[in-house]
């Protein structure tokens, strides 16, 4: 009796093994409460997003919409289960248990694939979820970085074992994600892995929350089959206008718009908080048999490409031409990006050490621009700090310059407002040791670094400005409580400052400060920045300066932001040779001199370029929000088109009046006549995308004092800064700056009794 049932058992359980098993792959709908659901799966969507496989715009829209539908956390979960490569039951006991689910489990030979975890966690617990497998060399994820799957020590492992892990596994616990469980009973957490080898391979997938949670019986990890799709090389040939070799930027998609190389485990000079990667001529990407967009871009003069591709088994070489929509360089005017970062913000896990040289060389060079400059500050500034040495660095080129310098951020003094200090012959204050031996107020570090010849100026100007009024200049006091352009309104009487910054904050916030200085005779120019990684990781050159040389320079150009012989910009609009009564901007000292009131001519030439069809979306975005500065913010269609912009002439922070051009990339001259009453500053702008430095017709020879109301503004602003910036200066610089703030009121009130107009 025993044996005919042991026989019995034993067909029975071949047949189970045997035979095909058609199960529903769909995973359980679990009730949860629909609103914390909504936000988690938001952050998700997110994250996939950010690392180069994001859900398609339907499904982003469906996930937008599931709040309206009668079971929201089932409409939520339909859509992002079939993504799920495992599902996570956490009992009520806190035993976890894995189970395979419907992701089609698919890899490619050296690359990164993401998948989605569901987790049903009934017992409700907010550790953190790991999962690993012991085919995976390593696990990863925030915090738990090195953490080897196999428990024995490293000189018991074999060669056969090393062999057999050929997977690479990483959980994604970043931002916007975390690493702990919410403790909803369900949510969504993200896997990513990578195949050494071709073809087919298993991979036992367990997961855990800490030591002894898995369940018993071998429930708590799942075999998975993969298959895994080869990869071959393909050489990436890129010429530009010339035909020359050169760098440029490369996104590269699939047919479900996932980014390759992947973003989930670049290394430099690849950034994984880009989807595109930076390629010479020659150079390779390594991508499986497919489809694939290539879009192929070399900064804002040239004009974007996409090119489709398609690779098979063999290895692939691809051809790009580049081509512009409008030469700089050869009118003589030079691009220049003085806010960029190796280190710190967004670049890696180590943000205290950053990237090389090099590596930001190369994303200088995909983006054309003249002048990269690197500026080491706190985080990083004791390792990045030995890349300096006063002048241009040994892997500029001579269409490309790059150079170490300095932001006084995270330092000391931080509080009054960031520093940019370009062209230093010598980085260390006197007498610090460390970064917390700096002065803790700005007046001293501009004067020590004019004093050696540096351009000096602040950085992202407007925060800490912030106004509501866009009808700038506005008599609104800002908090000066940031970051920015705060204690200028201090430095500026000083002659300490030769620039704030631009297009990395809200215009407005920017320029009413600038309006209303310059508005109180002050000369002070703008200069455009990206500050990458820090405001922006998109790309560096993001905002710009452009400056009129005879030839390429550092010191040079670092001169023409000085002496205002430039123009800001998004890199989308122009606003060349800009001139009032036939003197450049930027010679002459910006000066155009008349005996009494009469009319000046204002020329430039002035290209602009948007595509045809507008983006709403980025219309419709208020000013305080990201892009802060782009042309498409200023396209108002009109008689002549749907791509027309406003070129306006600005007299004393007040539009004098209006040129409308279309924005079709061909360049145009404009002439207009102003009349002059007093003694006024002039300038050019395409709101918000690009803005001339000022020109100052003086009239009489009297100096600007164009508005009362502004010199009044700027001694109020004197006491409004006193009062946030006092109580973090030492007391050993306490008099000093009392003093200097005193010298800063004494102008502006002497501003105030020269000033006749309003």
């Amino acid at each position: 009796m025993l044996v005919r049932i042991a026989v019995t058992l034993t067909v029975l359980v071949c047949a189970a093994v045997l035979r095909p098993q058609a199960f529903d792959a769909r995973l359980a709908i679990v009730q949860v409460e629909a609103q914390p659901l909504a936000a988690q799966a938001a952050r998700v969507a997110d994250a996939l997003a950010y690392v180069g496989a994001p859900l398609s715009p339907a499904e982003r829209e469906a996930l937008r919409a599931a709040a309206a539908t009668p079971d929201p956390s089932s409409a939520i979960q339909a859509i992002l289960d079939p993504y799920c490569l495992l599902e996570v039951h956490i009992n009520p006991e806190s035993r976890v248990k894995v189970a395979p689910g419907p992701a089609h489990a698919e890899l490619i030979e050296r690359g990164w694939r993401t998948f989605l975890v569901k987790v049903h966690n009934e017992a409700g617990v907010t550790a953190a979820l790991r999962v690993s497998s012991p085919q995976a060399q390593r696990v990863f994820s925030r915090g738990s970085r090195g953490f080897s799957t196999d428990p024995r020590p490293p000189q018991t492992i074999s060669a056969a074992d090393v062999a057999d892990r050929w997977l690479d596994l990483e959980m994604f616990d970043k931002p916007p994600l975390t690493a702990a469980l919410s403790g909803l009973a369900v949510e969504y957490r993200i896997v990513q892995l990578s195949s050494r080898d071709a073809g087919r391979r298993e991979a036992t997938l367990a997961a855990d929350i800490g030591q002894g949670s898995q369940d018993l019986g071998f429930r708590n990890d799942a075999p998975i089959l993969f298959t895994v799709r080869p990869s071959v090389d393909v050489t990436l040939r890129v010429h530009d206008e010339h035909g020359q070799p050169t760098v440029a930027a490369f996104v590269i998609r699939d047919a479900q718009q996932r980014v390759y190389p992947s973003q989930a485990k670049r290394l430099a000079p690849d950034f994984a908080f880009q989807p595109q990667v930076y390629r010479a001529d020659g150079e390779t990407v390594r991508l499986a048999e497919g489809t694939y967009d290539v879009d192929v871009s070399h900064g804002p003069e040239y004009v974007a490409q996409r090119q489709t591709i398609t690779v098979g088994r063999e290895p692939l070489t691809a051809s790009f031409a580049l081509s512009r929509w409008i030469d700089l360089p050869a009118r003589g005017w030079y691009s220049g990006d003085h806010h960029i970062h190796a280190a710190g913000c967004l670049h890696y896990e180590t943000p205290g050490i950053g990237v090389e040289p090099r590596d930001m060389m190369r994303h200088i060079l995909g983006e054309a621009l003249s002048i990269g400059s690197v500026l080491t500050w706190g985080p990083g500034y004791y390792y990045q700090r030995q890349f300096f040495e006063g002048r241009d660095h040994p892997l500029s080129t001579p269409g490309s310059r790059m150079r170490y310098d300095v932001e006084v951020s995270g330092f000391p003094s931080s509080h009054a407002g960031h520093l940019v200090l370009l062209r230093l012959k010598d980085q260390d204050y006197p007498g610090v040791k460390t970064l917390d031996d700096w002065p803790t107020w700005t007046l001293p570090i501009l004067q020590w670094a004019k004093a050696q010849g540096a351009v000096v100026g602040f950085a992202h100007s407007g925060w800490g400005l912030e106004v509501k009024d866009t009808n700038f200049p506005t008599q609104e006091m800002p908090r000066f409580d940031g970051i920015g352009a705060n204690e200028y309104i201090v430095d500026v009487t000083h002659d300490a400052v030769d620039f704030i910054s631009t297009v990395d904050t809200p215009a407005p916030w920017e320029l009413n400060i600038w309006y209303h200085t310059l508005n109180a005779g002050f000369r002070t120019r703008i200069s455009g920045e990206t500050d990458f990684p820090c405001i922006f990781g998109d790309r560096v050159g993001l905002g710009r300066s452009y400056v009129k040389l005879d030839r390429l320079d550092y010191d040079r150009w670092a001169d023409g932001i000085r002496s205002g012989r430039a123009y800001v910009t998004d890199g989308k609009s122009h606003l060349l040779d800009f001139r009032v009564g036939g003197v450049d901007v930027g010679t002459h000292d910006s000066e155009v001199r008349l005996a009494q009131p009469g009319t000046v001519t204002v020329s430039a030439q002035v290209a602009a370029r948007l595509p045809e069809q507008p983006d709403d979306a980025l219309h419709r975005l208020p000013l305080d929000k990201a892009p802060y500065w782009d042309l498409e913010r200023a396209r108002t269609p009109g008689p002549g088109g749907p791509r027309e912009v406003p070129v306006e002439i600005v007299v004393n922070g007040r539009v004098a009046a209006t040129r409308w051009i279309t924005a079709d990339g061909t360049m145009r001259a404009i002439d207009v006549d102003v009349p002059i009453e007093r003694s006024s500053w002039v300038a050019l702008r395409i709101l918000p995308s690009s803005h001339t430095n000022p020109m100052f017709v003086l009239v009489g020879g009297q100096p600007v004092r164009a508005s009362r109301q502004s010199a009044e503004w700027c001694l109020r602003a004197v006491d409004q800064c006193w009062a946030q910036k006092a109580p973090k200066i030492a007391a050993s610089e306490r008099a000093a700056a009392e003093a200097a703030y005193e010298h800063a009121r004494q102008a502006y009130r002497r501003i105030v009794a020269e000033s006749t107009v309003p």
